[in-house]
């Protein structure tokens, strides 16, 4: 978790933020164990934006975090890749009802990894308004 009274001397890039490095294995994941499986007439949609939605997380975590010095630019990225994140949860938990997934764990370990991964996105812009108006 981001803690922002570390953030000057420990938090160098985007890298360094673990909700970052969670939601690029996340998405690494869902792309090489979960797209795999989704069924053909899924090819245009539910595997689209999946595969879409999973990749913009970290997308935006690192597009956001070069613009952390201006925090309501920042704000908007990461709330962004919350709304991302839950529409990878509702993907993920459509393709468990709608169809009979081969491996269920795997679809449960993400679904808890991005449980995980959208309170920490919003502990992040919570920590960086306190640490921004600290520093005026």
């Amino acid at each position: 978790m981001f803690d922002y009274k570390r953030a000057n001397n420990r938090i160098k890039s985007y890298k360094d933020l673990d909700v970052s490095q969670r939601s690029y294995r996340a998405c690494i994941r869902i792309i090489k164990e979960v797209l795999p499986e989704i069924p053909q007439e899924e090819k245009f949609d539910l595997k689209d934006q999946l595969r879409r939605s999973s990749k913009a997380i970290p997308r935006l975590i690192a597009e956001g975090f070069a613009k952390k010095s201006h925090t309501k630019s920042f704000q908007r990225y990461l709330t962004d890749a919350i709304g991302e994140n839950d529409e990878t949860i509702v993907g993920l938990e459509q393709l468990i009802d709608l169809y009979t997934v081969p491996n269920l764990r795997i679809y449960k370990d993400l679904l808890a990894e991005y449980d995980i991964i959208g309170p920490q996105l919003y502990k992040l812009i919570q920590s960086w308004n306190k640490l921004m108006s600290k520093d005026q």
